[in-house]
């Protein structure tokens, strides 16, 4: 096995892969790749190399390290999406500048309210409701908690219907199958790596459902409160619920051969039937693109 697989075995995220518009980003420790088809049929790269925070001293610390690279990969992610959607809508469409931020913006304006807010505000109706009885809160909490899943699902679900978010999905596929073919040693080609199986436990799928089922338990615990700090609570606590969850993931990673562990991730394999699809050889021929490329890209930084 070589050096880098060794280390994909020891960390939570050595690479991470990413679909975005017609290609995929894949990430390393020290750098990235964005592979993506341009107009002509030709598969585009670009490499960058990791902001600082990937390697300094806060990947460390148990917690924090999950918040602020989770931050970063968000802006990451952007970065990704913005370099391939240019370069497939031509020199005159661009997306940069004050119209990326408000678009990322009111994408987390949007996502915050929708997972967390709007199933908080309707617990908290239901707790109320019940306020005379002993089981208010746990109905409340519980109620917080079932809509806050099913909307999760739900939105993947029919958003798969979408035949451009179906191809991401695809992408997102092809992005496993490779990572699972490198992983097992076996020659990346499309014809090869598209016999590898297209779930990976160390999808961010996972951590979507691990943040979902945290708030359950974390919010439970919090008690009873007026509907005003159950709405604040449930945007403060985001980051803290963030960092639990990849603490959990990277735990979760470093013991798959354990079969309790086997057994725990079983729905985040799950939920990942909903956000893969399967890719055919182009796909995954720019997936294959993408990871060499970082691989070359890690190679070359000292």
């Amino acid at each position: 096995m070589s050096g880098l697989s060794k280390i994909m075995e020891d960390r939570i995220i050595t690479y991470g892969g990413q679909a975005v518009i017609e290609g995929v980003m894949m990430r390393g420790q020290k750098a990235y790749a964005v592979a993506m088809r341009a107009p002509d049929g030709s598969i585009a790269v670009h490499t960058e190399k990791l902001a600082e925070v990937y390697r300094s001293g806060i990947t460390k610390v148990p917690f924090l390290r999950g918040v602020i690279l989770l931050w970063d990969a968000l802006g990451l992610g952007m970065r990704a999406l913005t370099l391939s959607a240019n370069t497939q809508s031509g020199e005159n469409e661009k997306l940069e500048g004050p119209a990326l931020y408000l678009t990322l913006a009111f994408s987390l304006t949007v996502s915050i309210g929708l997972f967390f807010l709007l199933p908080a505000g309707i617990g908290g109706w239901a707790e109320h409701a019940l306020a005379q009885t002993t089981s208010a809160l746990w109905i409340g909490n519980l109620v917080e908690g079932l809509l806050r899943l099913l909307i999760l699902i739900g939105y993947i679900w029919v958003i798969g219907f979408m035949p451009d978010i179906r191809r991401v999905f695809q992408y997102h596929g092809a992005e496993h199958k490779t990572i699972n073919a490198f992983e097992a040693g076996a020659e990346l080609t499309p014809e090869v790596v598209a016999n590898y199986p297209i779930e990976h436990p160390r999808c961010g799928t996972a951590f979507l459902l691990t943040l979902v089922l945290l708030s359950i338990l974390v919010f439970t615990a919090l008690g009873p409160m007026s509907i005003v700090w159950r709405l604040v609570t449930r945007v403060l606590f985001i980051p803290i619920l963030a960092g639990i969850a990849v603490e959990y993931i990277r735990w979760t990673a470093n013991h798959l051969g354990n079969p309790i562990v086997k057994m725990l991730i079983k729905p985040n394999l799950a939920l990942q039937l909903l956000t893969t699809r399967p890719p055919d050889l182009a796909m995954l021929e720019v997936a294959i693109a993408s990871f060499q490329s970082m691989r070359k890209a890690e190679a070359e930084i000292a």
